[in-house]
């Protein structure tokens, strides 16, 4: 039987995510059990998408239920994670994107954060219109044909230009240098986060209108909302190392989990756990359908999903 543990930490978090809270600032804010030698405490970064916080909520369990640990979340956006991270004010990133900036500084050089391994999930960042008005303009495919549409785009927000939806200026963007560099007619408007660009997608959808935005795979929406990828130019190594000359397409790459170099040594069980936590696209939309969908707090959402794939993360604490 496995003990049932309930903390506030991750509803606080969960509702900070899907309210669309600011992250914290980690130069303000640490663990009080951050770096206490001995201490049976782990702290995970969480970031303000949903897929973040499930990756987290399913760790929290297992090293809660099964390990005993006491588990803390810290939510810090995805640059200054890093630097808590290096810090020892965080012990683990569990889903990066790709910042080859920071893992050359951290990784390669001061040897302060080690690599983690894969998640499992393979990310891809691009720009989305709804199916149903892809359906309706079969012509629309790639970035060249934005242009001749880009008045079914206005939006009050956007002026006499078309508008690209995004998050968060925070996060892993380079749309105003796309938007620019390709020379469209559109203007960036930025919700301020994920909660607050997918209430702008369901009303969009909703109401049958069109709409270009900038979204990830995976992610649970798709189900919900079916939306078609819009190409951009091919992505080549090398070709968005100038953020402000970017010309081309997000890459796609497996997502990657980071740990503090020295927790990643002497972590003991929690360390283990964690390099070993690896699970697939469809385990991580499960949680956050959830999550966000359901409105599970983020500990039932957990407990659902490991006690239905015990097989899985039992090979976690092998």
């Amino acid at each position: 039987m496995r003990r049932r543990t309930t903390s506030a930490v991750g509803g606080a978090f969960a509702l900070a995510l899907l309210t669309g809270c600011g992250a914290a600032d980690m130069t303000k804010q640490a663990s009080p059990y951050a770096n206490a030698k001995g201490a049976r405490t782990v702290n995970l970064a969480v970031q303000s998408w949903v897929g973040s916080l499930a990756n987290v909520a399913v760790a929290q369990y297992l090293l809660e239920n099964e390990l005993g640990y006491r588990v803390d979340v810290v939510q810090v956006d995805e640059v200054p994670a890093w630097d808590a991270l290096s810090q020892g004010r965080v012990d683990a990133i569990l889903e990066d994107w790709g910042h080859p900036e920071q893992e050359q500084l951290y990784v390669e050089e001061k040897k302060t954060i080690a690599r983690g391994g894969d998640l499992g999930v393979t990310g891809h960042i691009g720009w989305y219109i709804p199916t149903y008005f892809a359906e309706q303009h079969p012509d629309l495919k790639s970035w060249k044909d934005l242009n001749q549409y880009a008045d079914r785009f206005r939006t009050a927000e956007s002026g006499g230009k078309g508008q690209l939806m995004d998050g968060s200026p925070a996060y892993l963007t380079h749309d105003k240098a796309l938007v620019k560099n390709l020379e469209l007619d559109f203007k960036v408007v930025f919700a301020g986060s994920e909660a607050a660009l997918l209430t702008q997608i369901k009303q969009f959808a909703k109401e049958k209108k069109p709409f270009l935005t900038y979204w990830n795979t995976p992610h649970w929406l798709f189900e919900k909302v079916p939306m078609t990828e819009v190409m951009l130019p091919p992505y080549e190594e090398g070709c968005d190392a100038d953020p402000a000359e970017v010309a081309c397409a997000y890459p796609t790459a497996p997502l990657q989990k980071y740990l503090n170099a020295d927790f990643a040594q002497d972590g003991g069980e929690a360390a283990d756990f964690l390099k070993k936590f690896t699970w697939s696209t469809e385990d991580q939309n499960a949680v956050s359908l959830m999550i966000a969908d359901q409105k599970l707090t983020p500990q039932e959402a957990a407990e659902k999903w490991v006690d239905g794939h015990e097989s899985t993360w039992k090979e976690w604490l092998s």
